[in-house]
């Protein structure tokens, strides 16, 4: 079992920025491709974006290119999402997920390992 746990979430001006945290229990962390994942009020869980497990691939959903960074500290049992120039329609409740040597798959059965989730809110 692998418990993941955000933070960093909370209540930002649009422009601004936020630096979300997932501290992962295990100690095989550098074998999880590690996703993550956001869900608005109304809305299916979505795809933001991943990074492999050796982190020679990473990728993100068309709407937070340029603006969403994923990287990973593996000596931390860390993975992070800097997340610039926020939009209000980027809030909702953000979570992460993890896949031992997954394939960095854009969908929510990609990954067996979920946290609890952090709310992300964009608004003046």
């Amino acid at each position: 079992q692998v418990q993941l746990v955000e933070s960093g979430g909370g209540l930002v001006q649009p422009g601004g920025s936020l630096r979300l945290s997932c501290a992962a229990s295990t100690r095989t962390f550098s074998d999880y491709t590690m996703g993550w994942f956001r869900q608005a009020p109304g809305k299916e869980r979505e795809f933001v974006g991943m990074i492999t497990w050796n982190a020679d691939s990473v990728s993100y959903i068309g709407s937070v290119k340029g603006r969403f960074t994923i990287s990973r500290e593996n000596v931390k049992n860390t993975v992070f999402l800097q997340m610039n120039s926020l939009k209000p329609e980027d809030t909702a409740v953000y979570y992460c997920a993890a896949e031992w040597h997954g394939l960095g798959l854009s969908v929510a059965r990609g990954y067996t390992y979920w946290g609890q989730g952090t709310q992300v809110t964009v608004s003046s």
